[in-house]
């Protein structure tokens, strides 16, 4: 009896270790869609209302994060919170159904679209951790994520950030920021953080869920920030129509 309860202690031990060794995490923070608090193009009421996730563009619309990644073949919503804290109206946590990948994605109420950009530029420099439990297994993220990613509007194009910015550690740290313009905008924050510019855009982009899901896909398969960049360019290709050499000029990787 002994040394069967040895082995099984044994056998337990390895298959925890399997289970946390490959594991990734993605901490995605989203600034709300929202026509009275952030300086866009108007869109529809239900789609602009930032205080509202459920019809939000970037979130409760079809190619918005959450329905966008719900829908698809590739990952499991297993958990949501609402409200998890006064700027954050909902968090959901995926699982990649064939890698051990976990997703985590903020909707912030549109009008905090300032502490959004901070809060992404901190967990980029790898500050803020954040630690969940899901069946057992520690995940972390924030700042101890693997990769980071914004997705909204632009909001430097209108506001400054007085935010003290540098790599907390040595890990490293992949970037996707889908916002009109994002590399000339948040190039001067990114670089003190130390994080990897995966993706970021040149100029005016619609930063819905399809380019983020296909880059993501890539990186999970290991593929290198050029095949990474490209998945990204076919997807927005694939929904907006703007042609192949068109979403490469627009969707880039690195300095």
């Amino acid at each position: 009896m002994r040394y069967i309860f040895m082995f099984f202690l044994l056998f337990g031990v390895e298959a925890w270790s399997q289970q946390t060794e490959d594991l990734k995490t993605i901490h995605v923070f989203v600034a709300l869609c929202d026509n009275e608090n952030q300086g866009i193009v108007p869109v529809s009421k239900t789609l602009g209302d930032g205080q509202n996730p459920r019809t939000n563009l970037y979130w409760g619309a079809l190619y918005g994060v959450k329905t966008h990644f719900k829908r698809s073949a590739d990952w499991e919503l297993v958990a949501t919170l609402k409200n998890p804290n006064a700027m954050v109206l909902e968090r959901i946590l995926f699982k990649h159904k064939a890698t051990n990948t976990y997703l985590l994605a903020d909707a912030y109420d549109g009008k905090f679209i300032k502490q959004t950009t901070v809060d992404f530029l901190k967990a980029a420099s790898g500050d803020n951790e954040e630690n969940l439990t899901h069946s057992g297994v520690e995940l972390c993220f924030g700042g101890a994520s693997n990769m980071v990613a914004y997705v909204g509007h632009d909001g430097l194009m209108e506001f400054d950030l007085d935010v003290t910015l540098q790599p907390k550690n040595e890990k490293e740290r992949d970037a996707i920021i889908l916002a009109c313009i994002s590399k000339d905008f948040f190039q001067p924050y990114l670089e003190k953080t130390g994080a990897n510019p995966l993706i970021w855009s040149t100029g005016l982009m619609s930063p819905e869920a399809y380019t983020l899901k296909q880059a993501i896909d890539g990186w999970i398969l290991g593929e290198n920030d050029a095949q990474v960049r490209e998945r990204a360019a076919s997807a927005y290709h694939q929904y907006q129509k703007c042609g192949m050499r068109g979403a490469r000029n627009l969707l880039v990787t690195g300095y």
